[in-house]
């Protein structure tokens, strides 16, 4: 892989040569124009960087439809190449420019181009919608704000494109949103009851003199009153921000920051509600077992097992969402000029 790696950079290199001596024509008879939007469609990086930093030009080089390289890297979505606009600090109208329909570079940002195969590898429609709105918001923040008005060929502006072309995203994304809490929220209803009366049938059950619990002085039944008091709380906790998110009114806005957080905090705090009902239940078996370990033991074990279960099915999606809701940028502004 090494020594192929380092023939398609030695290949590259002359290709670059070869092209900063050629003119205009020779460079749409020789298709380097072609290649350069075929590897934006592709998303090579090394190509595109390689090929445009020996030949600065190419930055405003068209393809059929009359885009240029940062409005086609919008299209695709292609954020390591549009990235590189801010390495160049670029606030030239050519970056602004219409293509053949009238579209601007925000119009791009809106469409939901069929080529592109970035949403493949995001899990969901609601993360695919948020990661469509946040290329939209980002392209939107260096733009003319005069663009943000300007009409297509077909009389919408750019907002009006992104919401007709992503109505069945939306849909999808809560239709997504509401199985998925539907699901979650019979779990926490279960667990609220459950451990709401666990708080009132105490293990040992309580003295006939004082009403009071049995095991009152035990550690053991601290472990488990807390336990259960955290589960309860969190369960709680949980169904609370699944009914939020079924009554939301699922806005195109709402993808980018509120429905997320709000599912986060529901699956979190019904995981530990999950896990400290299991602590509760190994408390109480321990306090009503005492001394029998060699059939306490593998119960204890087996009552991991749930928890861990629904943390590996729920993980990777969990963090996921966190890592697209509060993590970096996709774009990488600190980008080093090599201009």
């Amino acid at each position: 892989m090494k020594l192929a790696y380092s023939h398609y950079f030695g290949l590259l290199s002359r290709m670059s040569a070869m092209t900063s001596m050629s003119n205009d024509e020779e460079r749409k008879t020789g298709c380097v124009y072609t290649a350069i939007f075929r590897a934006i469609k592709e998303g090579h990086f090394e190509f595109v960087y390689k090929i445009v930093r020996e030949n600065p030009d190419l930055l405003w080089c068209n393809d059929d439809e009359g885009r240029t390289i940062f409005p086609s890297a919008v299209l695709y979505r292609q954020a390591k190449i549009f990235s590189l606009i801010y390495a160049l600090h670029l606030k030239l109208p050519r970056v602004y420019s219409e293509d053949n329909s009238k579209n601007n570079i925000l119009h791009m940002a809106g469409i939901l181009s069929e080529a592109s195969t970035h949403l493949n590898r995001i899990p969901g429609a609601a993360l695919q919608m948020q990661r469509e709105l946040q290329w939209f918001k980002e392209v939107e923040s260096i733009v003319n704000p005069k663009l943000k008005e300007a009409l297509n060929k077909d009389g919408l502006t750019p907002r009006e494109l992104f919401t007709h072309e992503h109505k069945d995203m939306r849909k999808a994304g809560e239709q997504q949103m509401k199985d998925t809490t539907n699901s979650c929220t019979v779990v926490g209803a279960l667990i609220v009851t459950i451990m709401f009366a666990a708080a009132f049938t105490v293990p040992g059950g309580n003295d006939q003199a004082t009403s009071l619990p049995m095991f009152l002085n035990e550690k053991l039944f601290k472990l488990f009153i807390v336990s259960d008091s955290l589960s309860l709380f969190s369960s709680t906790t949980s169904i609370l921000m699944f009914l939020a998110i079924l009554t939301s009114s699922y806005a195109e806005e709402d993808f980018l920051k509120v429905l997320p957080r709000k599912m986060i905090i529901g699956l979190f705090t019904l995981i530990f509600s999950i896990a400290f009902m299991m602590i509760a239940f190994c408390a109480a078996l321990l306090l009503m077992l005492r001394g029998q370990t060699w059939f306490v033991n593998p119960i204890i074990f087996l009552a991991s097992v749930p928890v861990t279960l629904f943390v590996s099915m729920q993980f990777h999606p969990l963090i996921g969402m966190i890592s697209s809701t509060y993590g970096s940028s996709i774009f990488d502004r600190k980008m080093e000029r090599w201009f």
